[in-house]
């Protein structure tokens, strides 16, 4: 564990506190959809029981994804996900009436979005739930999405994390055109991707500006999030990653200005618990099971191969045939990377362990994040805050809309016990939960 210096007289600084966030289960391949538990995400019954069930475990936001346009496989929209996606914003507005104490977190776009309208409507939502509103910004240089709007995929690659950083800071120059104390004034901005002037609408929200999340592991998204970002959402990996990806992000936070303490960092972990470890194990199997059905294994077979193998038994062997580099067989989904390797490493794997084409892919697949007894997994998630491998967790639960009931019933009291968690808000603010300074006014 971290030796951390001591205080005075030989005291030792308070333990540190691990923050907590839940994502709302979408439209992915690890939710598990085939379990009869699962309930629609779309009706507002599912994200009112999942953002009480957060503020129940004194989390400190419930987040959500979003989706632009439904995905497609083989030119059809892909019938194995769940079709259907509300807009972010707009379901949070509806949350800020039955919470009072739990941070809203939006995925908007900034590729294609605007930002004195985006700045307004986050103003709005962090009005009206009393500063409890968060943006996690997100960028696109995917023409398929973009053919939803006017300009289509009019935005290169390259230009989509230099797009988002002007769209940030023309954000909180519009939420600082107005004074503390309540006084508007004419904002101006002039740079390469927008050219806006006049008067905003919204005065001053109640933590000065909604708190900016970035999601991203590349060099280039960690440099965005170290400049701009107050939460970086991160892929879980093992301790040691963990902790090699914390301390390559806190670095960087001086040269622009600001202290570790500026920025959160938070992977996305699943979780699965069992009354032992055995238990917990085999619950674990079962779910990765749910997760990769026939069709599903097919499909993910078909991503890698980039070719049609839908007459391919799923219990079979793995093709012969070589697959097709940047086939673009599936559309709206993010890309697996270099497929020629993917492949040849399922083919090894597959021929070492004497697999099928479903077998091959559960067992290649991100098993859950941690596995283990209540008691285990509130040690492993403990431990990982202690040794500066993450500040805390988006929880991301498997079933929709009860999959975090027994985390908050049976793990959440246990980090209490160990003093690495809150037992009560003691602030009104999203920003007052995750101990962010408030922005400092530069109007």
């Amino acid at each position: 564990m971290t030796v951390r210096p001591r205080g005075p007289r030989g005291r030792r600084p308070p333990k540190k506190h691990c923050h907590l966030a839940a994502h709302f289960p979408g439209v992915n391949n690890t939710t598990v959809w085939a379990d009869p538990r699962s309930k629609s995400q779309i009706d507002f019954s599912s994200f009112e029981h999942l953002a009480r069930t957060a503020e129940r475990g004194l989390f400190d936001f419930f987040f959500l994804a979003e989706g632009l346009r439904l995905r497609e496989h083989k030119g059809r929209i892909h019938d194995l996900d769940v079709v259907g996606r509300p807009e972010s914003l707009t379901v949070l507005n509806a949350l800020a009436g039955v919470t009072e104490h739990l941070g809203l977190a939006a995925t908007v776009n900034a590729t294609f979005n605007e930002p004195y309208e985006l700045a307004r409507r986050l103003a709005t939502l962090d009005h009206l739930s009393g500063g409890r509103a968060a943006w996690n910004v997100v960028t696109s240089s995917d023409a398929f999405t973009g053919e939803n709007f006017r300009r289509g995929g009019f935005l290169d690659r390259a230009d989509r994390y230099t797009r988002a950083a002007e769209f940030v800071a023309t954000a909180r120059q519009l939420w600082d055109s107005w004074t503390p104390d309540g006084v508007p004034r004419p904002f101006a901005h002039r740079g390469e991707h927008f050219d806006i002037a006049g008067e905003f609408t919204v005065p001053r929200s109640p933590q000065g500006h909604p708190v900016v999340i970035q999601a991203g592991d590349s060099d280039e998204g960690r440099e965005f999030a170290a400049s701009t970002a107050d939460i970086i959402f991160t892929r879980h990996g093992t301790l040691e990653a963990g902790r090699s990806f914390y301390a390559d992000v806190k670095r960087r936070l001086a040269k622009y200005g600001r202290e570790p303490g500026d920025l959160k960092i938070m992977p996305g972990v699943t979780v699965v618990l069992g009354d032992t470890a055995a238990e917990a194990q085999e619950r674990a199997t079962e779910i990765r099971r749910q997760q990769v059905s026939p069709q599903n294994a097919i499909l993910a077979l078909e991503q890698v191969w980039g070719v049609d193998l839908s007459s391919y038994d799923p219990d079979g062997p793995l093709p012969e045939i070589d697959p097709v580099a940047e086939s673009g067989i599936t559309q709206g989904r993010t890309r697996r990377g270099d497929t020629v390797a993917i492949a040849e490493k399922w083919r090894a794997l597959s021929k070492e362990k004497g697999l099928s084409i479903r077998q091959t892919v559960i067992e290649a697949g991100g098993r859950q994040s941690f596995i283990g007894t209540p008691e285990a997994v509130a040690a492993e998630l403990d431990e990982f805050v202690q040794k500066d491998a993450a500040d805390g967790f988006i929880v991301q639960p498997l079933i929709t809309p009860r999959g975090l009931d027994e985390f908050v019933d049976r793990v959440v009291p246990l980090l209490q016990e160990r003093g690495a968690f809150r037992t009560e808000y003691r602030g009104t603010t999203l920003r007052s939960h995750l101990g962010l300074p408030d922005p400092v006014w530069k109007g």
